[in-house]
């Protein structure tokens, strides 16, 4: 992008950028120990009739993040993007590339492609509202590891040692860096599962599912570890849950039986789920459907389970043993446990709403208004801007926390991170989305209180397997094969880029024509 004509302010601001790290670190408002901030305000950018742009920065590239920034005005506004990650993942396709339906670039839209000004590729590690900062951790990690595993690792160490860090300043801040899957405490789970919410967790998925058809067709093998390494286990019985068990069965039925039939009779695929019945947010029919369809299927769904441990199995290298609280001593083997159950909220909302506050021109103590439940930022439903409340309300009645919230100038936050004052709208994709959209339009005509925002409800769609669906709106209720056109065709439209419009219906022929591609590397 071209810089503009610079002025005092330009040259101000290169003296600013080779002042000494001790200098840097007073002007931010941060005080880290490992080293100072770089990178701060280059040059403003302006507009077409010489007017300064407004800096926009928004925090995340999954569903709300990369869908505000595709629709953000950008002669309107300089468009910042802070994420771990560089691209967008079509999420609700990301079950077919763990099995080979689809490869791993179909479902990706790189960031940088949409030509905004300037991308960083790092995890936003705290903000300081009263001087609009953002201190960004750089993150050049090559580890294929899932984001929750990722996080994990080096986000939740408070002993380790911080990667290199920079400041990023904002005029107006969108805050949609997600959740992470809820391992609620359970033993082993962050070490032994995989989680399904990356192109890093399903390639390491499909690499497993493979080894451990390799390893369990060898003449060394034993019948015993057979059936370890070929139970396949998913723990969770919701859509994503539902989807990759049918997306497994598929592999197996099409492509792994023809390689490997004297296998056949060893494999095994469980769903457990801890509530009395799972895809709650179907009606009852449709998910009796479902589970018939799985019954015939051969796939087991047990629920009202609960796993209480994840560990090695010492007698089978590779294999996995489950603790089962209705089996009481009893451990069950598996080969690969898919976790696909639960979210919690991103380390950065919990620090943002632990810590507190002043605003310029008020002696008041703020901090964040919180969902006591979820733990997501309360917003306000004219333009999702984030509320506040004084700090000495927190202990207060949650009404009366309602009462004393105001708005926090500039700063908006939308997806999964977030909860809207007097709505109750599930974590899902289409909220996100929904919510992303809703927010460019209104930053783009400058009109926050004139329109709130509304949910438009377009209905849940979850494969099972075989050609077959189930699909339920407020308009009416689909299952079968038609809701399996329905299921592709909303997938397909949904996708953002013309690119991945043409590749994935390509992916989709080619598996059907010459089977999936069941070669490890």
């Amino acid at each position: 992008m071209a810089m503009p004509h610079m002025g005092n302010a330009a040259r101000a601001s290169r003296r600013l950028l080779t002042r000494k790290p001790a200098a840097l670190l007073n002007s931010s408002g941060f005080d880290h120990p490992r080293c100072a901030p770089r990178g701060l305000r280059m040059a403003s950018t302006v507009t077409n009739n010489g007017r300064k742009k407004e800096r926009v920065v928004i925090l995340g590239s999954g569903w709300a993040g990369y869908g505000c920034l595709r629709a953000l005005d950008p002669n309107k506004y300089e468009r910042i993007m802070i994420s771990p990650r560089s691209y967008f993942v079509f999420t609700p396709l990301l079950a077919g590339t763990a099995v080979g339906t689809l490869e791993f670039r179909a479902v990706l839209e790189p960031v940088r492609r949409l030509g905004l000004d300037k991308f960083h590729q790092g995890w936003a590690d705290d903000i300081d509202f009263a001087k609009k900062v953002i201190r960004v951790e750089a993150n050049i990690t090559d580890d294929l590891a899932s984001r929750t595993r990722l996080v994990m690792k080096h986000r939740l160490d408070k002993n380790r040692v911080k990667g290199d860090m920079f400041d990023v300043e904002y005029d107006k801040l969108i805050i949609a860096v997600g959740s992470y899957s809820q391992t609620f405490g359970i033993e082993g789970v962050r070490e032994h599962a995989n989680f399904l919410r990356d192109v890093g967790d399903a390639r390491k998925i499909r690499l497993k599912i493979l080894q451990s058809f390799e390893k369990a067709a060898l003449p060394i093998t034993t019948d015993e570890e057979r059936k370890k390494l070929l139970h396949f286990a998913i723990v969770g019985g919701g859509p994503t849950g539902i989807e990759f068990a049918a997306e497994l069965h598929d592999l197996i039925r099409d492509d792994l039986k023809k390689t490997y039939p004297e296998l056949m009779k060893f494999v095994n695929i469980t769903v457990y789920d801890v509530a009395p019945k799972v895809l709650p947010m179907f009606d009852k029919t449709l998910a009796d459907y479902a589970m018939d369809r799985f019954a015939r299927e051969g796939i087991n769904v047990k629920t009202e389970h609960h796993l209480t441990r994840i560990r090695p199995d010492e007698e089978c290298e590779g294999c996995l043993k489950l603790k089962i609280k209705e089996y009481g001593d009893e451990e069950v083997g598996a080969g690969i446990v898919v976790w696909s159950t639960g979210l919690m909220q991103n380390p950065l909302i919990q620090k943002l709403e632990a810590g507190s506050f002043t605003l310029p021109g008020s002696d008041t103590e703020m901090q964040l208004h919180r969902n006591a439940r979820t733990g997501g930022i309360i917003t306000d439903v004219h333009g999702l801007r984030v509320n506040i409340i004084p700090r000495d309300a927190a202990s207060e009645p949650a009404e009366v926390q309602q009462k004393k919230a105001t708005v926090l100038p500039d700063v908006f936050a939308i997806g999964d991170c977030t909860m809207i004052s007097g709505l109750n709208l599930p974590a899902t994709a289409q909220v996100a989305s929904q919510q992303a959209a809703y927010l460019a339009k209104r930053l783009n005509k400058d009109d926050m209180d004139q329109k709130p925002f509304t949910f438009k409800n377009l209905g849940t769609m979850t494969y099972l397997g075989n050609w077959t669906a189930i699909h339920q709106s407020n308009l009416d209720e689909m299952k079968g094969w038609m809701a399996w056109v329905l299921w592709r065709t909303a997938y397909l439209t949904r996708s953002m880029s013309i690119r991945n419009k043409i590749t994935v219906p390509f992916y989709w022929a080619i598996s059907w024509i010459f089977g999936r591609d069941i070669s490890r590397f």
